[in-house]
């Protein structure tokens, strides 16, 4: 495989996983994104945890949708995450949000 069939590939790959969440995104109540992956979950518990003078977050999801092109499967019944790093915890409202027609992919 050359380097433009593996682009192209990748760029395939990509654009799948972006119309997958397009399609799940509605399912879920919570986006949340860490230094290492972005989530969409039905339920968030975020703990933090202090040791020895320094503190993490502990994540607990349920329900979850993981971003990632190389997991067979994306749909996790639950997730647990400790990072030191910043955690980004959004709740989705429940309106239907639609891409411009410029910005649209099936159109």
């Amino acid at each position: 495989m050359d380097d433009d069939e593996f682009e192209d590939y990748d760029r395939e790959v990509e654009l799948a996983l972006y119309r997958e969440y397009r399609d799940v995104v509605a399912q879920f109540q919570y986006v949340i994104e860490t230094e290492r992956r972005f989530y969409l979950a039905n339920e968030v518990q975020q703990v933090v945890r202090e040791v020895a003078g320094d503190f993490f977050f502990e994540l607990t999801l349920t329900d979850v949708w993981v971003w990632d092109v190389y997991r067979s499967d994306r749909f996790v019944k639950s997730v647990k995450v400790l990072t030191f790093k910043d955690v980004n915890v959004e709740e989705l409202g429940k309106k239907e949000l639609k891409l411009p027609k410029e910005l649209a992919l099936d159109e």
